[in-house]
């Protein structure tokens, strides 16, 4: 099975905080556990980040008793209010996951664009099956979700 030649997903909401709480949130090192949707648990092993988008994260995903070891780059993203954390290592082909954040009147939009691409055999069959499609849906509702919860 070759890897695929990529997927862009994006998910896109309104928010009733400000940039600066919306980016506080993101900063916090706790962030990706609260993000984390069960049955899925973030470990984080290291946050080397000097900044939002500067820096390394290393944390590990544990699918039940299957632990995924993820190293990602954080970095500038396509706007001058966005970052985005790069895959450097771990279970995907390629994974670049941008958080854009607009102000709006009354809050801020938060667009999450991820562009992926998966493995051959097997690990891409897991990773389709993971990181793909209605889960990939599931995961950012979820993510959106916990985000309004944490910023209410």
């Amino acid at each position: 099975m070759p890897a695929s030649q990529g997927t862009v997903y994006a998910k896109t909401s309104r928010f009733n905080a400000s940039l600066d709480e919306l980016l506080r949130f993101h900063q916090d090192p706790r962030a990706l556990a609260t993000l984390t949707p069960p049955p899925i648990f973030a470990q984080l092993l290291r946050d080397d980040r000097r900044s939002i988008t500067e820096g390394e994260v290393e944390f590990r995903l544990w699918f039940g008793p299957l632990p995924l070891r993820w190293i990602a780059r954080h970095e500038p993203g396509p706007t001058p209010d966005s970052f985005a954390d790069v895959q450097m290592r771990g279970p995907m082909a390629t994974w670049r996951h941008e958080h854009i954040f607009r102000e709006v009147t009354g809050g801020v939009e938060l667009t999450d664009r991820v562009t992926l691409a998966h493995k051959p055999g097997i690990w891409g069959l897991f990773t389709r099956l993971a990181f793909d499609g209605l889960p990939l849906r599931i995961l950012f509702a979820f993510r959106h979700w916990r985000t309004r919860r944490a910023l209410a």
